[in-house]
């Protein structure tokens, strides 16, 4: 598929599946049938699909999950049909119309799309419900999407900004307060060359919450500025998210690393979760580290 400055601009039926939950025979037959889509073909006959066309049918999609038939959405006026999403959005925020809300957001780049979905969230929902209902199964989608390369990286980096910028505001909120708990202190970083840092910040959010201690350190943290650390603070939980580092067969060292830098003197912890951990055969773990599977996990531990 071409791109443009890193921007996929066309986009094949199974591109269009995997983005709307639409089968392409589907799509076919809403081309054949209602003339819906039009779309264009490579010398080989296949057929690809222009940005446009994506959009469309991502629109005609919310429509149709919303109760409209598709013989109905076929005699909208193209000008017309972005119009009645944007009502839909703004009235009905149930989950998966959220998602797709969100998807179509991420597509056009659109902030005013996304912020109107996510404030008709908040009119129903807490922010932590609008986490775990809506953001994490958008993630985990744009996750597969983003793997077989549905979309771009750029759609990916816009996308997790905004969301990034929501746990923000929902976290400075909180940090006014002083701590209020001091069972626990936490040290929260991410490995030297990894970026992925949504499920750190919301977990920053949850423990701040719950009026613990906090010190974020944030992206791509070397092991001996861990070691800074420790000579202001004692008895620290560490918790770092391995997503993309350090690779898998490298963890174990990285926690042997981290036991003879980090935690000579046996008093700290390192809390670990992230893809990279989750099919990982771990040994030699003892109470000084403990693996998680989920984010929801660490959330019942805290």
């Amino acid at each position: 598929m071409k791109r443009m400055n890193n921007v996929k601009v066309n986009f094949s039926i199974k591109d269009l599946e995997n983005l709307t939950g639409i089968k392409a025979h589907t799509i076919r037959i809403w081309e054949k049938r209602y003339n819906l889509l039009s779309p264009n073909r490579t010398d080989t006959n296949i057929r690809y699909y222009s940005l446009s066309s994506l959009q469309k049918l991502l629109n005609i999609t919310l429509l149709y999950n919303n109760g409209y038939k598709i013989s109905k959405i076929a005699k909208i006026p193209d000008e017309k049909i972005p119009v009645l999403v944007r009502e839909i959005v703004a009235e009905n925020s149930v989950k998966n119309h959220a998602i797709n809300a969100f998807k179509l957001a991420m597509i056009n780049f659109d902030q005013s799309l996304f912020f109107n979905t996510y404030n008709g969230l908040l009119a129903e929902r807490s922010f932590r419900e609008i986490f775990y209902e809506v953001f994490i199964p958008l993630l985990n989608e744009l996750g597969l999407l983003w793997q077989t390369d549905t979309i771009s990286p750029s759609h990916e980096h816009f996308i997790t900004s905004l969301i990034k910028q929501k746990i923000l505001i929902n976290t400075e909120k909180l940090q006014a307060a002083e701590p209020t708990n001091h069972e626990k202190k936490f040290v929260l970083f991410l490995p030297e060359n990894e970026i992925h840092e949504i499920g750190l910040l919301y977990l920053n959010y949850e423990i701040i919450l719950r009026g613990y201690h906090s010190i974020y350190l944030g992206q791509t943290v070397p092991l001996d500025s861990l070691v800074d650390i420790i000579k202001y603070h004692d008895k620290i939980t560490f918790l770092s998210y391995f997503t993309v580092s350090p690779p898998a067969e490298e963890v174990e060292s990285y926690i042997e690393n981290f036991k003879t830098m980090v935690n000579k003197n046996h008093q700290n912890e390192l809390w670990i979760l992230g893809k990279q951990v989750i099919s990982n055969e771990l040994n030699n773990l003892n109470g000084e580290v403990r693996v998680f599977q989920s984010i929801e996990e660490v959330v019942k531990e805290l």
